[in-house]
């Protein structure tokens, strides 16, 4: 079942909560799902350089809060918050509604965040870099900076030849049937002259324990793989 699902819905309310905070009744919750979609959709377009990993939409009564999870804050903030101003002021037209606040968090790791790996091995692919290269620069980024495992899959025409296959490069371990495995998961496209090549990642970043918070905004939650290896580096000695 594992190998099937979204490794992000399938962990939902487990070790991961939701990225779009908000009560709907059956007269306004398709409204604002279109509308969550139109947010996040426009967000990319505007700042598809930003290195945005996760858009978190929280809504009160008459208020709407987005959340920009990105690896390059100062690109969005921009020089004096001015940058930031103008996408809010676009979000109001956007969405109708006079209160809207953005808040961006910083990216500490963006190495072993899925999404931000991902877009890396897509502008490398769309720059005519070799896939192959590519993926095993961004693996060996990965692991070094603490990962237990990560996959790559790239699917097309790959290395522009005239069948589209799919090849995939693997090292440490993924187990995604594991629950309690804190597993990132993107899928993004490069566009190439030959056409679009799809770009799969899985980030394992070890195991939760213990209970974990599941606010989407919550960047406090430490590396338990980390953890647990220091802790068997003590035994050994």
């Amino acid at each position: 079942m594992g190998q099937k699902t979204n490794p992000i819905g399938n962990r939902l309310g487990i070790i991961r909560g939701w990225d779009s905070n908000w009560y709907g009744n059956k007269h306004d919750f398709a409204p604002k799902l279109i509308e969550d979609h139109k947010i996040r959709t426009y967000l990319d377009a505007r700042i598809s350089r930003g290195g945005i990993s996760r858009v978190v939409i929280e809504r009160t009564l008459n208020k709407l809060i987005i959340t920009i999870h990105t690896s390059k804050p100062g690109i969005i903030i921009g020089k004096g918050g001015g940058e930031v101003d103008r996408i809010k002021e676009e979000l109001k037209k956007l969405t109708g509604k006079e209160d809207v606040q953005i808040n961006i968090l910083e990216i500490r790791r963006p190495e072993t965040d899925a999404r931000i790996v991902a877009e890396t091995i897509a502008r490398q692919i769309e720059s005519r870099v070799n896939y192959k290269r590519a993926i095993k620069m961004a693996i060996a980024t990965t692991m070094r900076m603490g990962a237990e495992g990560i996959k790559v899959k790239v699917s097309g025409r790959l290395g522009g030849a005239e069948i589209a296959r799919s090849e995939e490069i693997k090292q440490g371990r993924v187990p995604l049937h594991t629950f309690r495995m804190d597993i990132d998961y993107a899928c993004l496209f490069a566009q190439t002259v030959y056409g679009k090549i799809g770009v799969k990642v899985w980030i394992c970043k070890g195991e939760v324990l213990g209970k974990r918070d599941l606010d989407p905004n919550f960047v406090g939650a430490r590396d338990h793989g980390r953890e647990r290896r220091g802790r068997e580096r003590d035994r050994r000695k």
